[in-house]
């Protein structure tokens, strides 16, 4: 975030405390990566958030109650996001906090609990999924925290369940094999064990992880032994940015692997800073496209006007990041009608959400359900490709995996 932006968050919550609104307000702290080695998709998805809530305080706000709240850039770095939130409990008590990423996520799990703060963030490790420590692989039980789309678990399970697919229409004989990659960080590694050992239930050999580092670099000696180890399908666990390197360092070398990658790794604009490389690249979505013509864009180009004045592409992530906040909100509505708005009730609202399409977003957004026991808010998972098509670069489904709600995969 640049200080101008951060100036005018700060500046809007400050005179909203001053007139004496604080009482009538929703106070949410929302935290994002604009500027760390998170920030290719850290920035549209925090500006989808941001613009998702600014639009709802401009046509009514929750039951007349504005959202007030400041966006605070803090790099990526965990120990930051835990200042900020202590910073913002010592003002006031939050009722919600739109976080970002799975290392300062789940260091703020307990404190979150605690105070009972309403958590929806952009990290979507497994181990937030166990709401009362139900799971022996649960690190502690998360209670106040939500996400809006299938687990990095899930969602690399989905992603050999169409390798397992991609395999079987090849015609191709023998066992393949299956290898992740990504960098030594919680994030990248939260699916590693857990997609491991569902690609060896579905009959893949498992190669040894690839390490990769979160920022763009040369990365062919990674790719020379993703080559030598002959696999067939690579996870690729980083963010976008440094997963163009990986693609583009490993065409150098003549890698013939097929790339699945994570919910945030790929898109239309990787693709078009790849070329002809990205062509074929799988990879988790949960949204609508920008130009699908579904009843829920009207509503997303109105919240992109709040940033941004005319129609120009918004990728995913930036949709995304208005499912999650819209999911919030309709809570926060239902919560606000039945009495008190705290981040109890909303975390009570959003449990009691079933096949929950956010509020005319039909199309664009998928349902959710979460429970008491269960926060997994989808398990089924929608695999993409793109395609380069000669410079008129596209992505489309090719797949969806209708996971199991397995018990011995929660918090997993």
């Amino acid at each position: 975030m640049n200080k101008k932006m951060k100036t005018f968050c700060a500046v809007t919550l400050a005179s909203a405390m001053s007139v004496g609104a604080l009482a009538e307000n929703i106070p949410l702290l929302h935290i994002a990566d604009y500027s760390g080695p998170t920030s290719d998709i850290g920035l549209p998805y925090g500006m989808g958030v941001s613009d998702a809530m600014k639009w709802v305080n401009a046509n009514g706000g929750i039951n007349g109650k504005l959202i007030e709240f400041e966006t605070t850039d803090y790099g990526y770095k965990a120990p930051q996001a835990i200042a900020l939130y202590k910073k913002a409990m010592s003002r006031n008590q939050l009722v919600a906090l739109q976080g970002w990423g799975t290392a300062d996520t789940e260091a703020l799990v307990g404190f979150v609990a605690k105070d009972k703060v309403f958590t929806m963030s952009a990290s979507f490790s497994a181990h937030l999924t166990d709401p009362k420590g139900l799971s022996p692989r649960t690190k502690k039980p998360a209670p106040y925290n939500f996400f809006y789309g299938p687990s990095y678990s899930d969602g690399c399970r989905g992603l050999v369940d169409f390798a397992a697919a991609d395999w079987k229409k090849s015609g191709k004989s023998g066992t393949p094999i299956f290898v992740h990659m990504g960098a030594n960080h919680p994030y990248p590694n939260a699916p590693k064990e857990a997609c491991a050992a569902y690609a060896e239930e579905l009959g893949f050999s498992v190669a040894n992880p690839i390490v990769y580092s979160m920022a763009p670099g040369d990365f062919k000696a990674q790719c020379l032994t993703l080559k030598d180890s002959k696999a067939n399908y690579a996870y690729l666990g980083n963010t976008a940015g440094s997963n163009i390197s990986v693609v583009k360092s490993c065409g150098t070398v003549g890698v013939d692997t097929q790339f699945l990658a994570n919910v945030w790794g790929w898109g239309i604009n990787a693709i078009k800073t790849t070329g002809a490389g990205g062509d074929g690249v799988a990879f988790v979505n949960s949204t609508a496209s920008w130009n699908d013509d579904v009843p829920g864009m009207d509503l997303v180009r109105s919240v992109s006007k709040m940033s941004q004045e005319n129609d120009d592409y918004r990728p995913v992530h930036y949709i995304r990041g208005i499912c999650a906040a819209m999911n919030m909100i309709d809570g926060m509505k239902v919560a606000d009608s039945k009495g008190e708005l705290t981040g109890e009730s909303l975390k009570d609202a959003l449990e009691s959400f079933k096949n929950h399409v956010p509020t005319d977003m039909e199309g664009v957004c998928l349902p959710s359900t979460w429970t008491a026991e269960d926060h997994r808010g989808m398990t089924d998972v929608l695999v993409y490709q793109t395609a380069w098509n000669n410079g008129n670069p596209s992505m489309s489904e090719v797949h969806e995996a209708n996971l199991p709600r397995r018990a011995d995969w929660l918090g997993w």
